[in-house]
């Protein structure tokens, strides 16, 4: 009896996809956003291979004079490299580290037009009486989903980004 009303209440309800990707592509804002981020992070990245370069010049400097130098000289070249590969991976983190600059300059330019995305999304639903709206774009995998339930566009025309 109540695996029959819950196929009851299941089948009364509406569902819906959407493909936040191609939401998102239609949105002028996000693909300024992601070329900020993707010019400040080939910067960054930049930054470190210069620091990484200098490590290796300095390793094969300390290579080439290694008999010539006295063992104190050796202990203060190889502090000097491990000190700029240091530097290195800490400039790395710094910049691509999970709280790291690059994840916070994509919160404060992403996350406002993700969320923007979200509402328009959730008045579809509610404007359209849909209990799920699932994302095709996103990890959770749908294996078959009818077009006529696909409501991207609505959520695009929601956002104003009509063409």
């Amino acid at each position: 009896m109540a695996l029959l009303l819950v196929s009851t209440l299941m089948s009364a309800q509406k569902f819906a996809f959407v493909d936040t990707e191609y939401v998102l592509g239609k949105v002028p804002a996000y693909e300024s956003a992601q070329d900020q981020l993707d010019q400040v992070s080939q910067r960054w990245q930049q930054e470190v291979d210069a620091l990484m370069e200098e490590v290796k010049t300095l390793y094969k400097n300390y290579q080439n004079d290694l008999v010539f130098l006295s063992d104190e000289m050796k202990v203060k070249r190889e502090n000097a490299i491990v000190a700029k590969e240091s530097e290195a991976t800490e400039l790395r983190k710094k910049y691509f580290g999970p709280e790291g600059e690059l994840y916070k300059k994509r919160e404060s330019l992403i996350k406002p037009i993700q969320d923007e995305v979200y509402n328009a999304v959730k008045e579809v639903a509610q404007d359209g009486g849909y209990a799920v709206i699932y994302d095709k774009s996103s990890a959770m995998s749908v294996v078959y989903a009818a077009p006529a339930l696909d409501v991207s566009e609505q959520v695009v025309e929601k956002l104003g980004y009509v063409e």
